[in-house]
C-alpha cells in the first residue's frame, strides 16, 4: 500500500540503534518532535505508521482496534498459504486469549513467583560460583547473562534447560520477522511449534513440576489448558521469556558498569536494587520497534488518519525515552519515581511475565554485586563488541574483573 505522500519505496526506513549500542536510536528524538505518527518502510519493504510519543504509544496499545496480526500470514502474500497455523499468546484475541490468559496468569502474580524465588537464587548462586572459581576476568555474557535467563525459564516451566542452542537461533529468527524473508520466518515456526510440542508432551506425561505439568494435569473445566493451547503457551514464553531477557540483561549490566559510583552505591544499599531495576527496564530497550499491529478499522492516532488493514508500530522504546513523560528522559535515574514507562505494554496483552522479568533481574544483580566485588569492566565499554544483525542489541561478550 503506497503513503498518501507518495510510493513505499520513497519512505525513511525504521530507524535502527546506532552501532555498538543497545538503542534507544537518537533518531526517534527527532520522530517525536517532528513527525510523532509518521509513515516508514520495514526492511522487507512493507509500510507501517511509526508512533513514537508516550501518550499515543500507551493509547495504541491498548485500543482494541489495533490487534497483532499472525506472524506467519502478515504481511499478505500470494501463493500458497502455509498449512501449518502456530500462534503465541500474543496472536491471540477475544475469547482464545482472555481463556488462555486466564489460565497462566496466576502463575505470574507477585505471591506465586514467591514459591519460586529460592530457586531462581540458587541458580543465579551456582553461575556465580562458577565464575569465582574460574577467577577473574570473566565474561558476563557466556558466564551468566546467557544461561541465567534459560534456566530461570525452564525452572518455571518445569523442562530441562539442557539442549536450546539450536532454538535459540529459531528464537531469534522469529523475533525478527519483520526483517528477515517470510519463508526463514516459516521454517524457523516450525521448528519451534515442534521443540515445544515435544516439552509439552514429556510434562503431560511425567508429571513434574512447573507451569506446563501443572496445567496438563488440570481439567479444561477448572482452568486446564489442552495440547495445543500448552504449544502456543511454550513458544510465548520461549520468545518473550527468554532471548529477550539475555539480550535485556546483558545490555543492562553494560549501563550499569559504565557508572561505577552506581555500582558501589547498589552494592552498599541492596534495597534500592528495585528501583534500579525499573529504571533498567525503561532506559535499556527490551526490544527495539519490533511490535506491529494491523488496524481492524479507521481510526486516528496523534491527530494522523489510520486506515483499516494498515500496520502500526508503537515504538516502546521511544516512548520511554519521551521528554513529556519523564524528566531528564535520556538520564539514567535509579531512583526514578514514579516510573511510567511501557517496556511491558499495557491492555489486555500486557505482558503477564513482567513480574518474572524483574524478579530475574534483581536476584541477578543482587547476586552479581555480592560474591563479584569491585565487580567493573576489564577493557573499556565503547570497545565491546555487539550484536549488530538484531532489534535484541547486547553485547557479544561481557569482559570483567572483580
Amino acid at each position: 500500500m503506497d503513503d498518501a505522500a507518495g510510493p513505499r519505496a520513497a519512505l525513511p526506513p525504521v530507524p535502527e540503534a546506532e552501532t555498538g549500542s543497545p538503542g534507544s536510536p537518537c533518531a526517534y528524538a527527532a520522530l517525536r518532535a517532528d513527525g510523532p505518527v509518521t509513515r516508514a518502510r520495514l526492511p522487507e519493504g512493507d509500510p507501517v505508521w511509526l508512533v513514537s510519543r508516550h501518550d499515543d504509544v500507551r493509547r495504541a496499545l491498548a485500543d482494541p482496534r489495533l490487534v497483532r496480526p499472525v506472524i506467519a500470514t502478515w504481511p499478505p502474500r500470494e501463493g500458497e498459504q502455509w498449512p501449518r497455523r502456530v500462534l503465541t499468546l500474543l496472536e491471540l484475541n477475544g475469547a482464545d486469549h482472555a481463556r488462555v490468559r486466564g489460565a497462566v496468569a496466576p502463575a505470574f502474580t507477585p505471591r506465586r513467583l514467591q514459591d519460586l524465588e529460592p530457586r531462581v537464587r540458587a541458580l543465579a548462586e551456582d553461575l556465580a560460583a562458577d565464575l569465582v572459581r574460574q577467577g577473574p576476568p570473566g565474561d558476563l555474557v557466556a558466564g551468566f547473562t546467557e544461561p541465567f535467563p534459560l534456566r530461570v525459564l525452564c525452572a518455571f516451566l518445569g523442562i530441562d534447560h539442557t539442549g536450546f542452542a539450536a532454538v535459540a537461533e529459531h528464537i531469534e529468527t522469529v523475533l525478527q520477522a519483520t526483517r528477515v524473508p517470510l519463508d526463514k520466518t516459516l521454517a524457523a515456526l516450525d521448528a519451534l511449534r515442534d521443540h515445544a510440542a515435544a516439552l509439552v508432551d514429556a510434562c503431560a506425561g511425567g508429571g513434574g513440576e512447573g507451569l506446563l505439568a501443572g496445567l496438563a494435569a488440570t481439567p479444561a473445566h477448572e482452568g486446564g489448558l489442552g495440547h495445543e493451547d500448552l504449544v502456543s503457551v511454550t513458544i510465548s514464553m520461549l520468545m518473550a521469556g527468554y532471548r529477550t531477557n539475555v539480550q535485556h540483561f546483558g545490555a543492562a549490566l553494560v549501563t550499569l558498569l559504565e557508572r561505577p559510583g552506581l555500582v558501589r552505591r547498589l552494592r552498599e544499599r541492596p534495597g534500592e536494587i528495585p528501583g534500579a531495576v525499573e529504571e533498567l527496564l525503561r532506559h535499556v530497550p527490551l526490544m527495539n520497534a519490533i511490535v506491529v499491529l494491523v488496524a481492524t478499522e479507521d481510526l486516528d492516532i496523534g491527530g494522523r488518519r489510520i486506515r483499516e488493514g494498515e500496520a502500526v508500530m508503537p515504538i516502546i522504546a521511544s516512548a520511554n525515552r519521551d521528554g513529556d513523560a519523564f524528566g531528564r528522559a535520556d538520564e539514567f535515574d535509579p531512583g526514578r519515581a514514579p516510573n511510567r514507562h511501557l517496556v511491558f505494554g499495557r491492555g489486555p496483552h500486557y505482558c503477564p511475565g513482567g513480574h518474572l522479568t524483574r524478579m530475574e533481574l534483581r536476584i541477578g544483580l543482587e547476586t552479581l554485586l555480592a560474591r563479584l566485588p569491585d565487580l567493573r569492566p576489564a577493557e573499556p565499554t565503547e570497545r565491546l563488541a555487539w550484536n549488530e544483525d538484531s532489534p535484541l542489541r547486547a553485547p557479544l561478550r561481557l569482559p570483567v574483573l572483580w
